[in-house]
């Protein structure tokens, strides 16, 4: 069997200059042609792909151990052990910054079975670059869940 690592870090957000008119046609009064029948998203972009799930999964568990989302919003989405750590782990917000919203830097996963994937990922909060770890089962019905979850200098 042939395992696979898995990387995700998300590009940095494109700023179009002031100067410049956006590209694929649209001027001030938008695409061309009829309301409804232009390209979706940025021009020349094409379909957008959803990001795998190890990155889904570490920017729900970043919301919930921020603050953003209460633990219950996970309920549906873990499995075994890893709502009682989320329980555990969540009223400390140990991911809540002081200044803007914490945000996912780097996320790589690497399946040790077909129906697995242990994850880790860096969180920037602040001036602070924390680490979380987590693993994802698929189940019978074919839908990830997180079995596991831990934060770096915070027991599991």
């Amino acid at each position: 069997m042939t395992t696979h690592t898995y990387a995700y870090s998300p590009s940095p957000s494109h700023t179009p200059s002031p100067t410049r008119p956006p590209r694929g046609g649209a001027g001030p009064s938008g695409p061309s042609g009829p309301a409804g029948t232009g390209p979706r998203g940025r021009a020349g972009t094409g379909p957008r792909r959803m990001p795998p799930p190890h990155v889904l999964f570490a920017e729900k568990l970043l919301a919930v151990l921020s603050g953003e989302r209460p633990v219950h919003w996970m309920l549906g989405h873990t499995v075994g052990e890893a709502y009682e750590q989320l329980v555990r782990l969540a009223p400390e917000t140990p991911l809540r910054s002081c200044g803007p919203r914490p945000v996912l830097r780097h996320c790589s996963a690497r399946p040790p079975g077909p129906d697995a994937v242990e994850a880790c990922a860096t969180i920037a909060t602040g001036e602070r670059v924390r680490a979380m770890a987590f693993r994802l089962e698929r189940g019978r019905d074919r839908r990830w869940r997180c079995a596991a979850v831990e934060l770096d200098g915070l027991p599991a």
